[in-house]
């Protein structure tokens, strides 16, 4: 019998993301990695609480986290942690933020769950389970035609390759309904699960920026890969999230673009 990692992680992104609402009201404390690139006691003591709550369920496990809480060990299961996903949205007041944390085994991931404080939103999937919202299964969306989708990506601060994403943003941007950038790769990938965004790209994420939310699209009927439409590996930065209806299409385009003069 499976052990059952679902339920314990409900319990701590909920818990962390009751602490994310309490602090939203107040100061915020910011300091900085790298230049552009942020972060606030909420991540850090969010982190904390995530960190020290898996310790102790899952002693063996490994844990790596965005603000350094890791713990290393043998095992072949790694929890991957965002304590807050959409820093800079916190930081001002845009309410587009959320807890995503998975957990992989031997790099695959297995279990997933993200919490939206804002709206209330409980994204969970598990590998051959389903993906869920709120209890209820998310499925992508049905739209066949890059003409007839939204999209979305994301631009991080430590990124170099920005110049490069814009031109992708461009492009896509004329032959779509259009591209949204909301400052959430966890978020914006558990849009493409429900079937609100056909398709989502980035450059550069870090396995604890996606490990959650890359099981959302899977197990709602999505594909994920890289640019190249290569298999989509956990442990390298660029990703392509889509409906699998529009994924060739998405892909031609990052090999048009790529092969363009500059």
């Amino acid at each position: 019998m499976m052990e059952d990692y679902l339920t314990p992680a409900i319990e701590i992104v909920r818990e962390a993301g009751t602490l994310l609402s309490e602090l939203s009201n107040r100061p915020h404390e910011i300091s900085y990695k790298r230049p552009l690139d942020l972060v606030t006691e909420a991540d850090r003591r969010s982190e904390a609480l995530i960190t020290e709550r898996l310790r102790r369920q899952f002693p063996s496990h490994r844990i790596v986290a965005e603000e350094g809480g890791s713990h290393q060990s043998g095992s072949d299961y790694c929890w991957y942690v965002d304590p807050l996903d959409g820093t800079t949205n916190f930081a001002h007041g845009f309410p587009v933020f959320c807890v995503s944390i998975g957990l992989a085994l031997r790099n695959e991931p297995v279990c997933g769950v993200i919490y939206d404080p804002t709206r209330q939103d409980l994204y969970t999937a598990e590998r051959g389970g389903g993906s869920f919202c709120n209890g209820v299964r998310m499925s992508v969306s049905g739209i066949e035609s890059l003409s007839e989708s939204l999209l979305a990506t994301g631009f991080p601060p430590t990124s170099r390759e920005h110049e490069l994403n814009l031109r992708f943003f461009f492009r896509f941007t004329h032959i779509s309904h259009g591209v949204r950038r909301a400052g959430s790769a966890a978020l914006d990938l558990c849009s493409v699960a429900l079937g609100r965004f056909e398709g989502f790209w980035e450059l550069m994420l870090n396995p604890w920026d996606k490990a959650a939310g890359v099981l959302m699209v899977m197990e709602a009927g999505g594909q994920i890969t890289n640019l190249s439409g290569e298999p989509f590996k956990l442990l390298e930065a660029p990703i392509v999230a889509s409906n699998g209806l529009v994924h060739e299409a998405m892909v031609q385009i990052f090999s048009e673009v790529l092969a363009e003069k500059v």
